[in-house]
Parts: C-alpha cells; structure tokens; sequence
C-alpha cells in the first residue's frame, strides 16, 4: 500500500496550527526554550508536521494539534530575542514540528530578524519548498537565514518506510535543494543538507551522496548527520512501528547499539 501524499497533509494540518488575527497568522507553539545545538540556539517548537517519522522525537507535538498556544510572529520574535540575548547566542530557530506550514507567519518572522545580528535557521523537511519554487524565492531575499534540508534517509525507499509518505515525494527534498540553491542562496553557507543515518547502510549513502554531488559538488561534504537520539518517548515509538537502528545514542550522546 503507497504512502500518503505529504502535500495534502500539509495543507491539512496547516489549517489546524495556524490562525489569522486580525490579518495576521499566528502559529502553534509548546514551548520556548534555549539549547547546546548549535554551539548555543534559541529555539521556538512548533506544532504540527506534514511527515510522521517514526523516530521523531516530538511525534507527541508533531502528529497531533491540539497542543500549544497561537502566537504571532511579534511575539515569537520578541521571546526568541530574549533567550537568545540573555545567553547571548548567535542564533535562533524554528523546531519540534515542520516550521513551512505556516508560510506569512514564517516569513512575518524572518522580516523581523533581517534588522538584527542573529542567524535564523529554518529547519525543515524540504517537501514544501521542493512543492513550490516560489516559496524558495521568497526564502532568498532574506540575508539572515540558513535553511537545513533535513533528509528522512538515504532512499526513497527508506522515506517511505521512517515517515509514512509515498515514495515518489522523497524527491522533492532534493528539489528543495535545487529550488534554494537557483534563488541564490549559497550552498554549504547559507543551504545545506541534513540527513537521518540511523537505519542506512553504507550503500545507500554512497548513492545519496551521488544525487547530492549531481546538484551541487559542495553538499556532499556539508552534510550534517542525524542519529536517533533514545529517549524514553522515541523508544516508544521504535517499538511500536517496529524499528531498530543499526546506530543511536543514548541522551547523554554514547552510541548506544549496532545492528
């Protein structure tokens, strides 16, 4: 049986984590918070994905919506800006769920961090912006901003199996890329891939680094690498899909099994 269509779904889940006051489109939230990542990041955690990654570490957040309180683009900033500066941190970010549905309330925001000296890093799935060319464009007139396409695998096979979605979207994360990367923005600096290894085998990440090495010769040495990270909660959800890494770490970062 294929996979659903992670496009509809985000339309879908949009509607359900966003909400326009007057004229402008706040988003769903569970928490505010500041982290080692990065060197130091000041994080917003959104609610809501188009994927369900079945190693996702906030599928509590990420597959269902009706947890987390609306704020708008304003108040996002304001409390980003705060950690960040009391930590003094270099960079904020968007997390926890697919930050992409919520389009104006995204772009609302980085308009609000162009006047000022932080990094702004959109993590995201890719889907959306592979979907639409535009929306890439819209990303590139922002000179704050670092996008990390965080790939579900190494195959379109092994997508399908960790997220739900059909096969034949895997693609669109590699388009992504591409889009981004014909906006202008530069690729290793300002665009760069990142990718779930805990289930590849060593054959299927030559392949991947192949197509990556075809849209630009930098990204295959950009890549940042993903590990299922075991907490109590992923733990749960590895054993009810039924899925073991072949590598994963335990929270305190010690490789945890090899398979």
């Amino acid at each position: 049986m294929p996979g659903f269509d992670p496009i509809e779904l985000a339309k879908r889940v949009g509607k359900s984590v966003t909400w326009i006051v007057n004229g402008v489109e706040q988003r769903k939230y569970y928490r505010f918070r500041g982290g080692r990542w990065y060197g130091g990041i000041a994080t917003g955690d959104v609610v809501g994905c188009n994927l369900r990654c079945k190693f996702c570490w906030s599928w509590r957040y990420s597959y269902f919506t009706n947890k987390g309180q609306y704020y708008s683009p304003q108040v996002v900033y304001m409390k980003l800006s705060s950690i960040a500066g009391q930590k003094k941190y270099r960079y904020v970010r968007l997390s926890g769920g697919e930050s992409t549905l919520s389009r104006k309330h995204l772009l609302s925001l980085l308009e609000l961090f162009e006047e000022t000296s932080l990094w702004f890093i959109l993590e995201t799935n890719g889907i959306l912006i592979g979907h639409d060319t535009q929306y890439a464009e819209e990303l590139s007139k922002y000179r704050r901003l670092i996008v990390r396409v965080s790939f579900k695998g190494t195959t379109s096979e092994e997508f399908e199996k960790l997220t739900g979605a059909d096969k034949r979207f895997y693609e669109l994360q590699f388009k992504a890329l591409e889009n981004l990367i014909d906006a202008g923005l530069k690729p290793g600096q300002q665009v760069y891939p990142a990718v779930m290894l805990s289930f590849s085998p060593e054959e299927n990440i030559q392949k991947l680094l192949e197509r990556l090495r075809e849209i630009h010769p930098l990204l295959p040495n950009e890549i940042d690498p993903e590990y299922v990270i075991l907490y109590p909660h992923v733990k749960e959800l590895l054993k009810r899909y039924g899925l073991r890494p072949r590598i994963a770490y335990t929270p305190g970062g010690v490789p945890d099994f090899m398979i």
